[in-house]
């Protein structure tokens, strides 16, 4: 037994709660077993990593199971050939069983590509969530601990945990209102993915607290002796914004560290919700309130359960601070959120309201079967995820919480879905409103129905916010109007083909149906396929050029007969002659010759500053290309062309082009999150740089998108000061300088 486990029974036994010690200890020896002989990349015993994360499901109060879950969890991952879920079973009962069952499978995928992982990740992970809660509370215990000792991996492996740290980990606990564990793993990634920016945020937070620190615990005092007079017993705790927090208010949102209000904060906790509300009076009373930065999280909780009294003060000596109030079970739920109904308490598991609280799991996983668009799940997934609230009300006075920049279709769905069903119209604080009004904080929202409704438009898809309500749109189309469905789908399908220009008839399109139909897992025929389109379930656009494959095999075009080979005839003398053929033109000097006519090669682009070389096309001038450009080293090579190529330079000089903008392209590889392009462009523009085209590949692996920027630049200079800005953006993991080619 090492110093570990016993570190964790002694703490078991401190808990007071009957745990089942022998069963926790046949957990660990049979662990211990299986692992034996392994070892993890810093060079410990692997065992210890299990009974650490053993170490912090306890910190959560869960059950025994939990405990022995989390000690078993990679028994069946990593030693298959000693053991299997039946003898976890037989060893351990049927809910161990399913708890390690449920943390193998996240861990067990077998995919094509990382796209198709990531998604598939969250699929599973998602699936056992709504299966048994416990299993995302053990996983993030396990994504905690392997977040702590990651000094051991290689770099760019610790970066990519990192970001699927950052993307999924920390946002599914703050979605699981478990602030304690999702401020840890935040604060963990960015120290990978930034050591700069994190080493600079905690020296700042080491030189503000220690000049301040004693103003804030004076503070502390006033508030202490004013609820003693109250008569009001109460814990009074300090503590300063996370290193992440404060790095996002900086980088993000720009803000200069003395401007951050909420940089202290002191947390009131008291017995009862309405000493909450008489603590805040007094307060109010003792320190001057900043205007604007009151909450009440108590009448209106988060969707993950929080609830507090939040307001800024400030304090005699001119400090700004939080103070946040709020019961001692409801401190339970900040610290530990949905984790807290799991609690050990004399032996039974209470869950009150879980199920309700955990409906936006089943929500995800509904919007999973009506759409086979893993970008479609993945929007669903992080609007659901992510989203900041806003609580809007019922005419009966019942709070409803919508993602920010919902519509009143997604509160008549959040509803019930025969309300979004029957919806009609909606007023907003009594007066009738269009259908993609978005309601703001504290509005009242009555939905207009009537039963002589046809049902949801089609057009309703475009305008909601929220997976919930377009998976709902989705399924009444799905179950009502196949017909319909199937006609739109033979609509879009049949757009697609005729833009290909080849004649084809009905059998051969829904042969085309039926074979791109079974490559995305749909196996019902022709007719199912169309249907799956027509209520929104895939979208031609995204099989595009599956489509156009099946089409070339069904259709294939039309056999070119190759031209015979022109003889080899361009001489350098040609070449000259050729030149001064062509009309006069641009900023290029070639072969001694001004104002040729020139166009500037798509492959490389090139600009003034780059050392170019010309090449001259039958009938369309000089094209001018980078010395680089691997189509010149490969042109050079061919001995019919050999004779074409011209030398070239820029007028003026190679970095003097005038007041001539040139087309540059820029590849950026930016974090897959809402609002990356929007900083990206705003950089642009502020250095008022035109866009000339936007190109974005999503998914470009480890929770990044590409995005390729064709702007207008001056020269080879300007270029490389539009990427250094951008490279200071912190959407932007990298950018460099591309070309077509």
């Amino acid at each position: 037994m090492d110093d570990g486990f016993k570190t964790l029974i002694a703490e078991i036994e401190q808990t007071g709660k009957k745990y089942d010690i022998e069963k926790i200890k046949n957990a660990y020896e049979y662990a211990a077993k299986m692992h034996e002989g392994q070892y993890r990349l810093s060079g410990e015993p692997y065992i210890t990593h299990p009974v650490a994360v053993a170490q912090i499901v306890l910190g959560l109060e869960l059950d025994t199971d939990s405990i022995c879950a989390a000690l078993l969890h990679d028994t069946v991952e990593d030693c298959s050939d000693k053991t299997n879920l039946e003898t976890i079973r037989s060893l351990f009962g049927e809910e161990v069983m399913q708890l390690v069952d449920g943390l193998t499978k996240i861990k067990q995928l077998q995919v094509r590509d990382k796209e198709e992982a990531h998604i598939e990740n969250i699929r599973k992970m998602l699936l056992a969530m709504n299966r048994d809660i416990r299993v995302i509370f053990i996983k993030l215990c396990d994504r905690l601990h392997n977040m702590r000792t990651l000094s051991a991996k290689a770099e760019e492996r610790r970066r990519d945990i990192a970001l699927e740290t950052m993307h999924i980990y920390a946002p599914l606990a703050h979605r699981l209102g478990m602030q304690r564990i999702k401020h840890e793993l935040e604060n963990l990634s960015l120290k990978y993915l930034d050591p700069i920016g994190y080493n600079e945020v905690v020296e700042k937070i080491k030189q503000k607290y220690g000049q301040s620190a004693g103003l804030i615990e004076n503070a502390r005092k006033i508030i202490q002796e004013r609820l003693d007079e109250a008569h009001i017993p109460c814990t009074i705790e300090s503590r300063t914004k996370s290193v992440y927090s404060l790095y996002r208010k900086m980088y993000n949102l720009h803000k200069n560290f003395d401007e951050i209000y909420d940089f202290y904060a002191l947390r009131v906790i008291v017995e009862t919700e309405l000493e909450c509300y008489t603590v805040l009076g007094i307060i109010h009373e003792a320190f001057n309130s900043i205007p604007g930065r009151f909450k009440d999280y108590i009448s209106t909780p988060k969707p993950n359960l929080y609830r507090s009294l939040h307001t800024t003060v400030i304090g005699h000596d001119g400090i700004p601070f939080e103070v946040q109030i709020r019961t001692y079970e409801m401190h339970e739920v900040a610290e530990y959120g949905i984790a807290a109904h799991w609690k050990y308490k004399s032996g039974e598991r209470s869950k009150e309201n879980i199920d309700e609280k955990l409906r936006w799991i089943a929500s995800l996983l509904e919007a999973n079967d009506n759409t086979r668009d893993p970008d479609e799940f993945m929007r669903s997934f992080k609007t659901d995820i992510f989203h900041d609230e806003t609580f809007v009300f019922t005419p009966k006075g019942d709070v409803i919480s919508l993602p920010l920049g919902a519509t009143v279709i997604d509160f008549a769905y959040a509803i019930h879905s025969a309300v979004g069903n029957k919806m009609i119209g909606a007023k907003v604080n009594g007066m009738i409103v269009p259908i993609d009004r978005v309601p703001q904080n504290g509005d009242i929202v009555e939905i207009l129905t009537s039963s002589a409704s046809k049902g949801p438009s089609r057009d309703w898809l475009n305008i909601v916010k929220t997976g919930e309500a377009r998976n709902k749109i989705r399924a009444w189309f799905k179950k009502e109007k196949r017909e319909e469905n199937i006609e739109v789908g033979i609509s879009e399908l049949d757009k697609e083909l005729k833009r290909i220009g080849r004649p084809y008839n009905d059998k051969q399109r829904d042969e085309v149906a039926m074979a791109v139909g079974r490559a995305v897992g749909i196996n019902g025929g022709a007719d199912d396929f169309y249907s799956t389109i027509g209520f929104g379930g895939l979208t031609v656009s995204r099989l595009t050029k599956r489509i156009h494959e099946e089409f070339d095999r069904v259709c294939p075009p039309p056999a070119v007969p190759e031209e015979a080979p022109k003889p080899i005839e361009d001489t350098l003398a040609q070449n000259k002659k050729d030149l001064h053929r062509v009309k006069r033109g641009s900023g290029i000097v070639v072969d001694g010759e001004q104002g040729c006519e020139v166009k500037f090669a798509k492959c490389c682009n090139p600009l003034p500053g780059d050392k170019v070389i010309g090449f001259i096309t039958k009938g369309f001038g000089i094209s001018i290309h980078k010395q680089g450009c691997p189509n010149v080293t490969a042109g050079m090579r061919d001995e019919n062309n050999r004779d074409r190529w011209v030398e070239a330079h820029w007028e003026g000089g190679n970095n003097d082009a005038g007041k001539d903008l040139y087309e540059a392209i820029l590849c950026i590889r930016a974090l897959d999150r809402i609002g990356a392009l929007a900083e990206i462009t705003a950089a642009l523009a502020d250095m008022k740089v035109p866009i000339l085209n936007v190109a974005i590949k999503q998914n470009a692996g480890n929770g990044t998108s590409m995005i390729n920027l064709t702007v207008a630049s001056k020269n080879v200079s300007h270029v490389e000061t539009i990427i250094s800005r951008l490279r200071t953006l912190s959407a932007v993991e990298s950018v460099y300088r591309g070309s077509n080619g």
